[in-house]
């Protein structure tokens, strides 16, 4: 950059140039267009029928839609090859280790039974949408109550966990309404 003139105005869109236009020669023009090219960054990869720039990420040019060059750090085909081959295998690993576990038969304890989520909807008597909504709801005021856990260094660090309790707490309150609106009304026979 030593043979930028001083001083000079550069405005933003156009790179310091030493030479002035009045005075180029022949000899002249091919310096010009070496020190803009110093001076210009040189673009990541370009499209070669086109000449323009590919979007980040893009297979092909935006312009004219010519495929995009591979780089030289790609995936080769027996790379692929190898990674299909260790997919494989691990897929048939898992499928025999899940056989081996569902022919095995667990016994589980006799109270688990009262955790399935069809017992507990007998018991409560709700719909399932209205239990749904009222396990979220149960699940909402735990986050509330976690969120207290936190601890303020300032006023304005409580000022935000207060903030996200009351919104844990009105996200609890929309679910048990909505898992009122959705309980399905009792029929009784009437004799």
């Amino acid at each position: 950059m030593s043979e930028v003139v001083q001083e000079t105005h550069q405005e933003f869109w156009r790179p310091p140039s030493p030479l002035v236009a009045n005075d180029l020669l022949a000899s002249d023009l091919l310096a010009n267009e070496i020190a803009l090219r110093e001076t210009v960054p040189a673009m990541a990869e370009v499209c070669r029928r086109c000449g323009t720039e590919f979007l980040l990420g893009s297979g092909f040019c935006h312009s004219c839609g010519r495929r995009r060059p591979e780089a030289s750090g790609t995936v080769t085909k027996a790379d692929a090859a190898a990674w299909s081959r260790l997919w494989a295998h691990t897929i048939a690993q898992l499928r025999s280790l899940a056989a081996e576990f569902s022919s095995s038969r667990m016994r589980f304890p006799s109270w688990l039974r009262y955790l399935q989520f069809h017992e507990i909807e007998r018991r409560i008597g709700l719909s399932p949408a209205s239990l749904i909504a009222f396990m979220i709801g149960v699940g909402c005021i735990a986050g509330a109550l976690l969120v207290g856990l936190l601890t303020a260094k300032n006023f304005v660090d409580w000022q935000a966990i207060q903030f996200y309790r009351g919104e844990w707490l009105l996200a609890a309150t929309a679910s048990f309404v909505a898992g009122i609106l959705l309980k399905k009304p009792i029929r009784r026979d009437r004799d």
